[in-house]
């Protein structure tokens, strides 16, 4: 039987930066079957994502090292343009770089990271069914070429018992991107008794919010997979209201761990959570604060939240989604 090589390419991870699209595919690369005709193997570029010459050498770089089959993971989409076209494969993950408020730069975005990156591969993996949606939206490209293929999430996170403080709980709260809600999720905490822990850099802006709302906190950033590890076992509930996710890797990690969960009713979120979260608008502050109250106050609806993320989880089997990947590249090597 011939064997093919698969190159999965990487962006050059910035110190600073999220790591959940490297976990999710070593993992899916780790649980990819022995049996496989195809050989997996990891790039990760020299050049960061940044300005135009760095850019364009990863589209370089890309080219000269070209396999059988090519998977562009995520994040520097506009290298598919230096690949085969019939023999890439793009993961995206969300459209959220549409929201910058320049329009010269969404349009820029639109292009290079999306129609021209879309219009070039002959697949794209899309993370939910709410980023296929909105990349069919930007880029009008045939609802075939999009297939849903969930993230997946490290191996690490397993269910770790613990009292919830309904005194005074343990509230985490993940990422200060704009789309993480971070001003709203502490208004909604003013005059509760409760402590906050913020995985991110604080800036003034956040640090004056805080204040004004008069909120316990502790805040970490740059920190390990141990340490997010511990922050999820030292919390006793995960605030994830965003406003827009592609997919939203910190509800299953939550929920591994045994921990509710407060996310938003819209973009991917309930698609991911499934019945093991309380479902919040995450534009209103009075609705963002009773869902924190209700959780607080019902212990029978929190540990039905829990035990119904349990079941939810089971549903992002890591093997599964290396199997899949094996059925898209199957669909390409036999042209």
């Amino acid at each position: 039987m011939p064997e093919y090589q698969v190159i999965l390419f990487f962006r050059k991870p910035r110190f600073t930066a999220n790591f959940s699209v490297e976990t999710s595919f070593d993992r899916m690369a780790r649980c990819f079957p022995s049996s496989s005709a195809f050989r997996l193997s990891k790039h990760v570029l020299s050049h960061y994502s940044n300005g135009l010459l760095p850019r364009l050498r990863g589209i370089l770089e890309a080219r000269s090292l070209r396999g059988d089959i090519n998977h562009v993971t995520g994040d520097v989409h506009y290298i598919t343009l230096g690949l085969p076209g019939k023999k890439t494969i793009l993961t995206i993950h969300d459209c959220g770089l549409m929201n910058h408020p320049n329009p010269l730069a969404r349009w820029i975005r639109k292009w290079f990271w999306l129609k021209l990156p879309v219009r070039h591969c002959r697949y794209v993996t899309a993370v939910s069914e709410a980023t296929k949606s909105d990349i069919i939206r930007f880029t009008g490209c045939p609802p075939e070429k999009v297939i849903v293929i969930p993230t997946i999430i490290s191996d690490g996170f397993r269910p770790v018992e613990k009292e919830f403080d309904e005194r005074c709980p343990r509230i985490l709260h993940i990422g200060l991107s704009h789309n993480k809600n971070f001003e709203r999720h502490v208004e909604a905490l003013g005059g509760l008794n409760c402590r906050l822990h913020v995985i991110g850099n604080l800036e003034s802006q956040h640090l004056r919010i805080l204040t004004q709302n008069q909120i316990q906190y502790t805040s970490t950033y740059n920190i390990s997979p141990a340490d997010i590890l511990r922050a999820y076992a030292e919390s006793d509930l995960l605030l994830f209201a965003s406003t827009l996710e592609g997919f939203g890797m910190p509800i299953l990690e939550a929920q591994s761990v045994g921990r509710a969960v407060i996310t938003s009713n819209l973009s991917s979120m309930p698609e991911v959570a499934g019945e093991g979260a309380c479902y919040v608008d995450p534009y209103s502050v009075a609705s963002i604060r009773d869902g924190i109250l209700r959780i607080i106050q019902d212990s029978r609806y929190r540990d039905s939240l829990i035990n119904h993320g349990f079941d939810n989880v089971r549903r992002f089997n890591p093997e599964t989604v290396a199997r899949q990947y094996e059925a898209l590249y199957s669909g390409i090597s036999v042209d």
